[in-house]
């Protein structure tokens, strides 16, 4: 039986040999990865820019960690897998992080309190203030957030992504659930989803978000689209004129009001076309001909058209549709999407277009499905359990950064690698936590990392390319 004692803990013998354990390696973190994320942020500074999005009224004299230094901790925090703010009472010692955050006292040993000394970042209660920011500064909570520059951020850090100018890009839109388990405000019912949540409007642009708004859920899944993405093309277009922009989306942002705005904007649009009688039957012979071949192969088969269509009501001008009569073993599959991005006057031509339009460009749009998993399984965007929307707003926001330093990571120093289309959580269980032994002397601070990490190869490549010149599109 396996005994142990509050100092040393036995588990049992290898051949002769007892294995003992004990807490006595000194300063050890699993944290050494952080180093390719202070690499990241000496390239393109999100973090430091990040944080000029609070003001801070607090009185400088009394002021230990500077808003530039909560910010980062907090979002780095989320990188490594840290979700709760509890966590930081522990991480609030390690030499490591608080060196990559910018603190000079890596060792925490000229704090102003006794009780500090030994660590030296914000405990819990410091970075929940922090979190609780409001629009004005009173006399508990004296950092604001500034939502505005924290959008105006995450469009220039796409911007500032391209080397040159683009000529044509995707903008991804989808809304999900957030759950919530308590009496949050803005706390309603959703009937598809069945449980109480926030419905979060998520923009991307292939891997790189553009917008993270949180939404009660007693509304419209597409309500204040529009709004975002006036705010993102006219942002665009400021920096890249003649840039072709296209929105892609799911049957939920089928507005007749937001594809008006598109057609008025000079934006073009593929999304998603609920299904009715009157669609199935203008792909009727299509969809005949696709059960003939499905009976006669037991493969599925499908066939496009592509046509002009005008709802009864809700739809103010006539638009191209593209149908898909898909059939296969369980029976058939009629499905819809509504585009601009038909521009071909022969039939034959044009059902060639819808087919290639569907398959290739529409159906990609699966793909942000994953990056909204990322960032609310591994990245805790769906942590929204403070009392108020705009804190957990802030909290969608720091979880966004975590992301966005992630997807850097990807984009400048893992091409070519095995990690080039890792997601978040593979990244930091294999880059990571990297164990690894501090020392801190009066010249530097050494750290040992493990040498039988298995992706040391992988670890100096992105590392040699954080520190050369930048590689963008």
């Amino acid at each position: 039986m396996t005994e142990c004692t509050p100092e040393q803990m036995s588990f049992g013998s290898i051949g002769r040999r007892e294995m003992v354990a004990k807490f006595d390696g000194g300063t050890i973190t699993s944290n050494g990865g952080v180093l390719l994320l202070g690499g990241v942020e000496k390239r393109i500074k999100l973090l430091a820019r990040f944080a000029e999005c609070f003001i801070d009224s607090r009185d400088a004299r009394f002021v230990e960690h500077p808003v530039r230094q909560l910010v980062s901790q907090r979002v780095l925090g989320l990188a490594l897998g840290y979700e709760d703010l509890n966590d930081h009472d522990a991480l609030r010692r390690d030499p490591l992080l608080a060196a990559v955050v910018g603190a000079v006292d890596v060792a925490g040993t000229d704090r102003r309190r006794s009780v500090d000394r030994g660590c030296a970042l914000a405990g819990k209660s410091t970075l929940n203030r922090l979190e609780l920011s409001t629009e004005s500064a009173d006399r508990y909570k004296k950092i604001q957030a500034l939502p505005e520059r924290m959008d105006d951020l995450l469009l220039r850090l796409f911007i500032e992504s391209f080397r040159r100018a683009p000529k044509s890009i995707v903008l991804d839109v989808d809304a999900t659930d957030d759950p919530l388990h308590g009496q949050q405000e803005g706390r309603f019912f959703h009937g598809y989803y069945g449980n109480y949540c926030y419905l979060p409007l998520y923009i991307f642009c292939g891997e790189q978000l553009l917008c993270a708004r949180l939404r009660t859920s007693n509304q419209d899944g597409a309500a204040g689209t529009q709004e975002e993405l006036a705010r993102i093309v006219s942002g665009l277009r400021a920096v890249w004129p003649k840039v072709q922009i296209v929105l892609r989306g799911d049957s939920g942002f089928c507005r007749d009001k937001l594809l008006s705005w598109c057609e008025s904007e000079r934006v073009d649009y593929i999304v998603g076309l609920a299904k009715n009688s009157r669609l199935k039957r203008a792909i009727g012979q299509e969809a005949q001909a696709a059960e003939q071949e499905q009976q006669q192969t037991q493969a599925p088969a499908r066939r496009f058209r592509a046509f002009t269509y005008q709802t009864r009501k809700s739809w103010s001008t006539s638009r191209w549709v593209i149908g898909k009569a898909e059939h296969l073993a369980g029976g058939a599959n009629p499905r819809f999407i509504v585009t601009t991005l038909l521009d071909s006057t022969s039939p034959i031509a044009l059902t060639e277009q819808g087919r290639r339009l569907y398959e290739q460009v529409y159906c990609a749009r699966g793909e942000m499905e994953n990056r909204i998993k990322e960032q609310q399984l591994y990245l805790f965007a769906d942590r929204t359990s403070t009392a108020t929307m705009r804190a957990n707003q802030l909290r969608l926001y720091f979880s966004s950064f975590a992301y966005c330093l992630l997807q850097a990571l990807r984009r400048l120093a893992l091409q070519g690698t095995q990690f080039a289309k890792a997601q978040c959580h593979t990244l930091r269980e294999k880059l990571l936590k990297i164990g690894a032994r501090i020392r801190v002397t009066a010249r530097k601070v050494w750290v040992s990392l493990a040498s039988s990490q298995p992706w040391q190869a992988e670890f100096r490549i992105a590392l040699q390319r954080l520190h050369g010149p930048p590689l963008r599109r």
